[in-house]
């Protein structure tokens, strides 16, 4: 045993202490500074966040009254954000794209209530750029200066220009961090948007496109509302703070909280404080002692609020911690106040609303009496069957130590033993959990809550999510429906997105739906395979393997073993989120495809059952 200690080759001393510079560090720990990197697939995919971290400057900007316009274009990959605001001081130019902890915003007078507070962004978005400048524009002089990694290359300086004041930064992200990666412009439309929302004045162009926002929150409200209120919205400003409120029919609640401009998707002490003052004053209103739960369930909401001096809980400022709203400002008392006082103005000068939203609450609580003898029966079976033995293969981490969801934590819903098999053997028992359906679970489509508990599948599901109480309570940042690629998979697939929409919307609305996309064919020859997810990339995976190469029609998960499972749900997993706007007519679609068999579906199915037919024409030459 000695001799083995002795030969230990993993040495622990001086040498192997290590001093990064910034560079050094954010390329090697690039998730640190903004979040996971991917491959612009999803919306929270780093390529975005870089976006975010240069518009934001710009958006300071604005916020201090300089440049009411910023244009933002991609075009083959390389971004340019151009603001027309002070334009960075010209001698400090290099520093302040490229020295960490190096700006404007530490103390003083020249920014306040902004975002960009810490001096990491446009560093960070330098350092993870193959290519990157920086051109400032002030009173008739412009300094550029050009990086490539983080590196300074040269610079240039330009005098006696007519060129208005203000900032360029032009950068491409570099693909030995992040691989190959391709932007999805509507991600990035609607980080535009919201930038308009929040800030009514200021007009962004995106790629030749003008956005501009009149009426604020309430604009950002409608455009994500996917029913009709039961109201008029209620919209409500005031020094350093805006809020829209509305109600709908179904379930959930749904916030759209931000600071400073800044889209928090986690919330924080804003929006905690947002739920708590709609819950204190509705009930002095009505002089009701009415349960919180009664009067948020089916809430649709928005907040913003202009923070000195913000507190974020990480670098991606996706929730804040600010517990003051200014030095000595309580951030719960002044939300509170806010809505005591005006929105109880607004109620009592608009009787018709009052009365609607006080009908709405009552509803909400007739029905939740009606079901909580079902409901503590529901708890008691979840409690009694053995989920890890089961129904559930859970996974080992589900938040942080902060009590934040853990980004890489997720729940694959599978169908049958040979599919749940087979992931279940190839996951990451620390970040991924497998439920398993018995066959296809219930049209809920026009059901009430009640069946959530009266149904043994429905309950199990969501005492395994844990998201009975509060959508706060939710145990996996991704969850993620994972089904056979033919008809039955594709019906499950409808089964599950209908009770996720008729019983929880917030799990869609705040992003943690998913859809598995597994690979329909396998190509291969004695060198090389290819797995493919649509018929163009087969017919590239032919041309490149070869005429004579194998081709495997995947029908079921179960067929794949799970040695190539491990292919499909690690680094190379393919998901796609589910959302929903005011464009889709949620309850139309339902009643359309989930609804009773109607004469307009049976026309619909026969006129594309050619299609149908086709796929298993091919799939039969394919075997």
């Amino acid at each position: 045993m000695a001799d083995l200690l002795n030969t230990n080759t993993n040495n622990y001393d001086d040498d192997a202490i290590r001093t990064l510079s910034p560079r050094e560090h954010v390329r090697l720990r690039p998730g640190m500074y903004i979040g996971k990197l991917g491959d612009g697939s999803q919306a929270d995919d780093g390529i975005y966040v870089l976006i975010k971290e240069v518009t934001d400057n710009s958006i300071d900007e604005y916020i201090m009254g300089a440049g009411r316009q910023i244009e933002i274009t991609i075009e083959d990959n390389e971004v340019t954000v151009r603001d027309y605001g002070r334009g960075i001081p010209l001698k400090s130019l290099s520093a302040a794209v490229s020295e960490m902890n190096t700006g404007g915003k530490y103390g003083g007078t020249a920014f306040k209530k902004t975002v960009g507070l810490n001096g990491v962004g446009v560093k960070a978005v330098n350092y993870l750029s193959s290519r990157f400048s920086a051109r400032s524009v002030r009173d008739g002089e412009a300094h550029t200066v050009y990086f490539e990694k983080g590196i300074e290359q040269s610079d240039r300086w330009e005098s006696g220009l007519t060129e208005k004041n203000g900032t360029e930064i032009r950068f491409r992200v570099d693909e030995e961090i992040f691989g190959h990666y391709s932007y999805n412009l509507e991600y990035v439309e609607q980080l535009v948007r919201n930038y308009t929302y929040l800030n009514r004045g200021l007009t962004i162009r995106f790629n030749g496109q003008s956005y501009t926002s009149k009426n604020g929150l309430l604009d950002l409200l409608n455009e994500n509302m996917s029913e009709e209120p039961l109201y008029a919205p209620i919209h409500l400003s005031g020094d350093d703070i805006e809020v829209v409120i509305a109600h709908g029919a179904g379930y959930g609640e749904s916030y759209y909280s931000f600071v400073n401009g800044q889209y928090t998707s986690q919330g924080g002490t804003h929006q905690a404080a947002f739920r708590e003052a709609i819950v204190k004053t509705v009930k002095e209103f009505y002089h009701k002692d009415y349960d919180p739960s009664d009067i948020r369930t089916s809430i649709l909401a928005a907040i913003s609020v202009k923070v000195t001096d913000p507190v974020f809980e990480s670098q991606t400022k996706i929730k804040l911690g600010s517990k003051e709203i200014e030095p000595g400002v309580s951030m719960r008392n002044f939300v509170v106040d806010f809505l005591g006082k005006h929105l109880d103005d607004y109620l009592h000068k608009h009787p018709e609303t009052a009365q609607i939203l006080q009908k709405k609450i009552v509803e909400n609580e007739k029905e939740r009496k009606a079901i909580s003898g079902v409901q503590k029966k529901a708890r008691e079976t979840a409690k009694k069957v053995s989920l890890n033995n089961r129904k559930l293969r859970d996974c080992k981490i589900h938040r942080t130590d902060k009590n934040e969801l853990a980004e890489e934590s997720m729940i694959f819903i599978t169908e049958g033993n040979s599919a749940s098999g087979s992931i279940t053997k190839s996951r990451d028992v620390r970040t991924q959990a497998v439920f398993s359906l018995r066959g296809k679970p219930l049209n809920c489509f026009g059901l009430t809550k009640k069946v959530v508990y009266e149904n043994e599948e429905f309950n199990l599901l969501q005492a395994a999510l844990n998201i009975e109480e509060d959508m706060d309570n939710l145990r996996y940042n991704k969850v993620v429906i994972a089904t056979d690629a033919d008809v039955d998979g594709m019906h499950i697939r409808l089964l599950m997105m209908t009770f996720f929409l008729q019983f929880f919307p917030d799990v869609i609305r705040q992003g943690h739906l998913f859809v598995l996309q597994t690979p329909l064919f396998r190509v291969r020859n004695k060198k090389e395979t290819l797995y493919c997810y649509s018929e163009e990339e087969r017919l590239k995976a032919i041309a490149k393997l070869g005429a004579n190469a194998e081709i495997t029609r995947f029908k079921g998960l179960g067929e794949i073993s799970p040695d190539e499972f491990r292919e499909f749900i690690g680094e190379n997993m393919r998901l796609d989120k589910v959302r929903i706007t005011k464009d889709d007519p949620i309850h139309d679609l339902l009643e359309f495809y989930m609804g009773k068999n109607t004469y307009e579906r049976q026309g619909f199915i026969i006129d594309n059952l050619r299609i149908e037919e086709d796929l298993v024409e091919q799939d039969l030459k394919i075997s």
